[in-house]
């Protein structure tokens, strides 16, 4: 199998599955509490991950630089960010959290362009990352409700600031990450996540409401394996070999995928606002790429003539 089709497998299944986290997130929100709910899918995952580093034989570096490195992308890629949204969607719909996470594309372009020289960020990106900003937001425009509730605000700005850290994330992986496996750059500092965030569950969370449902432990298990373990491990390939603003790009197709997959699976209705967020996301996508495409027609179909 060619690395280009292998690219586009990563990016489907990233896209895909990510798209239905949102919800599964919701599902296990109903009867545990955040920082437990978080802990408890890393610490699966770190679990899983660690079987399958031990069956490959992967060699785990253990150095003062990847130390540092493992500490920093354990609070930026997992504990941080997602505490932040498993809390801010606790006080927000599934929704507005996808909508509001949709920044995190613009947050790797400005980040990328401070720190990896290589990954310059040109005008059609920008406008790429606007234009599938604004299809999010039209997608889900007429279910999405602003108040004034201070939780709700709160909840909305702990979502934005885990777009923002994970950014750095993304781009400091990218940079420092190269020699170290994707199952590693995920077990090691999921492992650690898993750890503090299951230590701030328990000096902070009243576990009185937990209730370990069948939808819980669905909702935990789901988002370990493929939710965490097959995206995670994909997404950090990926880094590697995709200039990481145009991988940022899965933060507008994720919520995309969420609606078609509610239209297909629980017959939801379609909207007009469905198809001209779609139209906005797609278009924002081919601008953002449109060298990359401008090449590969060119190479593919140009030279043969």
């Amino acid at each position: 199998m060619s690395d280009k089709l292998k690219i586009i497998i990563a990016y489907t299944a990233i896209c895909t599955i990510w798209g239905s986290t949102w919800l599964v997130i919701k599902i296990g929100l109903e009867t545990l509490t955040p920082l437990l709910a978080a802990g408890l899918r890393f610490a699966l995952a770190g679990v899983i991950l660690f079987g399958i580093i031990q069956f490959k034989k992967i060699v785990v570096p253990w150095d003062e630089n990847t130390r540092w490195f493992y500490f920093v992308i354990a609070l930026t890629s997992f504990s941080l960010p997602f505490g932040l949204v498993y809390w801010g969607e606790h006080q927000i719909s599934s929704g507005l959290t996808s909508i509001l996470f949709g920044m995190y594309p613009l947050c790797v372009a400005l980040i990328s362009s401070i720190m990896i020289k290589t990954d310059r960020v040109t005008f059609l990106k920008v406008l790429g990352v606007l234009l599938g900003f604004g299809g999010v937001v039209t997608i889900f425009s007429n279910d999405v409700q602003f108040s004034g509730n201070p939780d709700a605000l709160l909840g909305m700005g702990a979502v934005v600031m885990s777009a923002v850290i994970q950014a750095f994330s993304a781009v400091t992986i990218k940079k420092h990450g190269h020699d170290i496996s994707p199952f590693v750059v995920s077990f090691v500092p999921m492992s650690i996540s898993a750890v503090l965030l299951l230590g701030a569950s328990v000096s902070v969370e009243d576990y009185s409401i937990v209730q370990f449902t069948p939808m819980a432990l669905f909702s935990i298990f789901f988002l370990a394996i493929f939710g965490t373990i097959v995206t995670f491990v994909s997404y950090f390939w990926l880094l590697k070999r995709v200039e990481v603003v145009l991988l940022s790009l899965t933060a507008f197709v994720t919520p995309l995928i969420a609606v078609l997959l509610g239209v297909l699976l629980l017959n939801e209705k379609v909207s007009a606002e469905l198809f001209a967020g779609a139209f906005l996301v797609f278009t924002g996508i081919a601008t953002a790429n449109a060298k990359e495409i401008r090449v590969f027609v060119r190479n593919k179909f140009l030279e043969k003539k």
